[in-house]
């Protein structure tokens, strides 16, 4: 074996593909430095994005990969995370202590898009992040039931801006916070533009990494005019495998293309369900159709999410699957879908690389 080098080790570390950018480490969204000290070699990994819960997985998996070159020599192995604000539509400034806003959309409703809304919050929380999410629903507002907030309402301090509630660790903020559920919103897109504008602008967020925005269905005039206004970092959409969802989807990801934000890629939800008597496996509604959308429009396939009643019993409940059962598979499988979006928006973002340089190396 040859004598390890700070250019051999840091050469075979940037062979290790970080499952959560699929890109080579020291590539977009991670960054790289080797040092030789007096106990040995260490490598520090920085990735843009958090990995509070995970760094251990990859940390084992990082050492498992370089003892084929180390032997007997010790590496030192260190994960961190450093968030940055992310670049938003041309014209339109971030909101103010607020890192980065992720729209989760779908081009119609019935996918499944708030519940993968909530538990990517969720997921990033646990990941130690700094997360809030904004119902972005004003005719149906999901987020106050999925997260046991029913009958609740926000505060003011200063009379100016609602202090959002909290629950599992997020900060929320919704229009069924301040309205009775049995009340129809009856209101015309330009009220309705108004209201999440306020909603939006006039909730004290503090400082938060992420903002997930619950976009409503659709792509008609309100939605567009959303993506329009509101300073977006990135977007996700959520299909099922289904011919007539992927068709809407298709209109929603081609409206945030035409708004110059960012795709971060397809969440196909619904994929598989698995029966809890006989452990049958059954793609109800088809396959493939989520990595064909993503293969299409030359975005990743964040995650193929399961169809389990289980998800919808801890979301009617007040507390999402990931909460519910953060060791559990169906978390693992939101986790992974959650980290691989924040990973696309580390990666891709031209802002990134003024953080730090991708690769260092120190020889003694």
């Amino acid at each position: 074996m040859a004598e390890l080098t700070a250019a051999l080790l840091t050469e075979h570390l940037t062979k290790f593909v970080v499952p959560h950018t699929g890109r080579p480490l020291g590539e977009g969204g991670t960054a790289l430095a080797v040092t030789h000290e007096p106990r040995g070699w260490r490598a520090a990994i920085t990735c843009g994005y958090p990995i509070a819960r995970s760094a251990a997985e990859l940390s084992e998996a990082l050492a498992t990969h370089c003892r084929a070159i180390a032997g007997e020599e010790p590496i030192e192995l260190t994960v961190q995370s450093a968030i940055v604000a992310h670049a938003v539509q041309h014209g339109l400034k971030p909101l103010p202590g607020v890192l980065n806003l992720l729209a989760v959309a779908s081009g119609k409703g019935g996918v499944g898009k708030s519940t993968v809304a909530v538990n990517f919050a969720l997921a990033l929380a646990q990941e130690g992040a700094r997360v809030g999410i904004l119902d972005a629903d004003i005719y149906g507002p999901s987020q106050p039931r999925m997260l046991g907030l029913m009958g609740r309402r926000p505060e003011t301090r200063d009379g100016k801006t609602l202090e959002p509630l909290q629950a599992h660790g997020l900060e929320a903020m919704s229009i069924g916070f301040l309205v009775d559920e049995q009340q129809p919103m009856a209101w015309r897109g330009p009220m309705v533009t108004s209201a999440l504008n306020q909603l939006l602008m006039q909730t004290h967020w503090g400082n938060l990494d992420y903002l997930i925005v619950d976009m409503p269905p659709g792509t008609g005039d309100i939605q567009l005019t959303l993506a329009q206004r509101v300073p977006v970092s990135g977007a996700v959409i959520v299909t099922t495998p289904q011919d007539i969802a992927l068709a809407d989807a298709r209109k929603g990801l081609e409206m945030f293309q035409k708004v110059n934000v960012p795709v971060l890629g397809v969440v196909e939800n619904m994929s598989l369900h698995v029966c809890t008597n006989c452990g049958h496996e059954e793609r109800i509604f088809g396959e493939h159709g989520g990595s064909e959308l993503a293969a299409q429009y030359a975005v990743p396939l964040l995650g193929a999410l399961p169809l389990d009643s289980r998800i919808r019993l801890e979301t009617d409940e007040g507390k999402p699957t990931v909460a519910a059962d953060p060791a559990g598979p169906l978390a693992r499988a939101f986790r992974e879908a959650a980290l691989r979006a924040v990973g696309e928006l580390a990666a891709r973002t031209k802002d990134y690389s003024r953080l730090f340089p991708s690769i260092t190396v120190e020889e003694d």
